[in-house]
This record gives C-alpha cells, structure tokens and sequence, in this order.
C-alpha cells in the first residue's frame, strides 16, 4: 500500500494537517515539529502528492508561458531564464504554443489547472487578457504588452531604443533612411518605429511611407521588403529594422543584390540576440537585458499571485543602449 500523510502524522506523533502544514514549511508550525515530519516522511520514503497539495491549497504551483512564435531566436533566450527564475521562485513552467494564444486559452488556460500565465507573444488586438481577467487568472506581458494603463509588464524602452538608432544615423549624416517595423498590432512594433520617427524629425529628417515597410518579426519580412525599398526613385543608404531577426534577412537581401555592407548601405538591428555578435554578422544593434526581462516577468507574476503586486498595475521598463559593430557607416 502506498504511505500517505496519515503514516506520517502517525510515526511523528502528530495530526495529519499539520504533516500537510509542516512540509509546506508553514511558519504556524513550530521548526522542532516540521523536522520531527521531515524525518518521519524522510523514514517512510513519503512524497506528497502535488495533486493532493492542489486539491487543498488550491495552488498548482504552475505556470503557463505563451508563446505563438517559437521560429522566431529571440523567444528561446528568454524561455531558459524565465524557467530557471520560476523554478527558484517554487514554481513549475509549463510552455505552451499554438498559431493564435486564443487557442492555447480554451484548452489550457482557462480551467484553473494554472497558478498565473505570461504571455509572451501579445498582440494589442488579442482577446486573452480579458479572458484571463475574467477567470480572475493573473497574468504578465513579456516583451510585449497592450499599451493600456493598468498592465503588468515587463518591457524595454523600445522608444527610446528607436530615438538612439535615429541619432546615429543622423549623425553619420544619413538622410535617405528607411524602416522595416513590427506589425502594427505589436507595441514593440509601434514604439520602436514612434521614437524613431520622432528623433528623425528633430533632425529635420522625414521617414516617408514609400520607405517604411511592416510586418511580422521575420527573417522573410527583411528578406522581401529589402528589394522594395531599393526600387524606389532614391533608394535609402540606411536601414532600420525593427528586430534583429528581420535585420538578418535585410543582410543577405543586400548581399544578393550585390550591395555592400556598410558601403553601400547601413542595417542596424534591435534586441542583440547572442548571434549579433557573430563574427559572420557583427551587427550593429540595440541591446538590453534579455535574461533580466524574462526574471523580471516572473518575479513581477509571483506577486501577482501573491498579491504583493501594486493593484494598478505595473510596467516594469528596461533600458536599451546602442551596440556599434561592423554593419553602419556613413553614406556612399
């Protein structure tokens, strides 16, 4: 027969909720008596059973992490360190992908099978967060939120990130510049092109619409935008993108189009993925803490479930610097 918290209550000498208690390290019991459980649980080889612990806390100590974009190198540097801080927090991660987070919602998310939810890969249209809010399931943006007053949120200063890579090329005296943003219902997207634009024009250096391209945070985005771009009348001398995966596919499209890099034509990224810096690369980027946001979401989620969170929310903001590297000059 298999032991149970009974068995150990009985060889400890003590009630059965106060085994439960006690290897929960619930400071209502006395360190004299959580050993005296320890021991005898540690005697009787006794495991607790994690659905009997649900069952009675109504606490899985789960955490379901949305991504719909698994493709995509940035998420897999965020993932390893947004598991490593839940685990050292007490929590279990749980990753979960689907197309759309709607779809990972009706199967997963919604069934109080989870303690909270980081959404990793929202968009400002999505329909989850209300879900979740709903449900009463607290919830934390990751790298991307809604925009409104009232999220939990880690972020960058993805504006201010847009402002830094505007003044470079400015002062490299770039005026032909383009963009290739985000899509227009990510706020990465939209903030990253807003502070950009806006530095540009204290500059007194337009961004017209026949230069800006949009789209998802691709290689193929970069890849097929590039040879628009150069169609045009006066085709830029620089380019930001809105990513660096999207900066990657903006290379090898100037490289099949026989242009130089920088010569010809400068590509600054954002984010500083580790392949950024690859000798192959060595692209000019933005950097921020790509580790430091993904524990930063964690920690900022256990207060939520804890409710140790500040009840109007909070948007915990990054700052971004600019990484100089082999792939921006001036123009031709």
């Amino acid at each position: 027969m298999a032991i149970t918290s009974h068995d150990v209550a009985r060889l400890a000498g003590v009630s059965q909720p106060t085994v439960s208690r006690a290897l929960r390290d619930d400071p209502r019991v006395s360190p004299v008596t959580r050993e005296k459980v320890r021991e005898a649980a540690r005697a009787l080889n006794y495991v607790p059973s994690e659905v009997g612990r649900s069952l009675s806390t109504r606490s899985t100590r789960r955490i379901g992490v949305i991504v719909t974009d698994l493709t995509n190198p940035f998420y897999p540097h965020v993932v390893a360190p947004l598991h490593d801080e839940l685990e050292s927090l007490g929590y279990r991660m749980m990753l979960l992908t689907e197309r759309s987070d709607e779809a990972v919602a009706q199967e997963n998310l919604l069934d109080q099978s989870l303690d909270g939810v980081v959404l990793a890969t929202a968009t400002t249209d999505s329909r989850l967060p209300a879900q979740l809010d709903r449900r009463d399931v607290p919830y934390v943006f990751l790298n991307r939120d809604t925009g409104r007053a009232g999220d939990y949120a880690s972020v960058v200063d993805n504006e201010g990130g847009g402002r830094l890579v505007a003044r470079e090329l400015a002062r490299l005296g770039h005026r032909r510049i383009a963009g290739i943003f985000g899509a227009v219902n990510t706020t990465t997207g939209r903030e990253r092109e807003l502070g950009f634009r806006l530095a540009l024009a204290d500059e007194g250096i337009g961004l017209p619409e026949d230069r800006v391209v949009r789209g998802p945070f691709e290689y193929d985005t970069g890849y097929g935008a590039l040879p628009f771009l150069l169609d045009a009348a006066q085709p830029p001398t620089a380019v930001f993108c809105g990513n660096d995966v999207v900066a990657v596919g903006v290379l090898n499209a100037a490289r099949a189009a026989g242009l130089r890099v920088p010569g010809d034509l400068t590509v600054i990224g954002f984010d500083d993925l580790p392949m950024a810096s690859w000798e192959v690369l060595r692209l000019t980027t933005v950097r921020h803490d790509l580790p430091e946001l993904a524990r930063q979401a964690a920690r900022l989620l256990v207060r939520r479930i804890t409710g140790e969170a500040d009840p109007a929310g909070e948007r915990l903001v990054l700052p971004t610097e600019f990484v100089p590297r082999g792939t921006h000059g001036p123009p031709a």
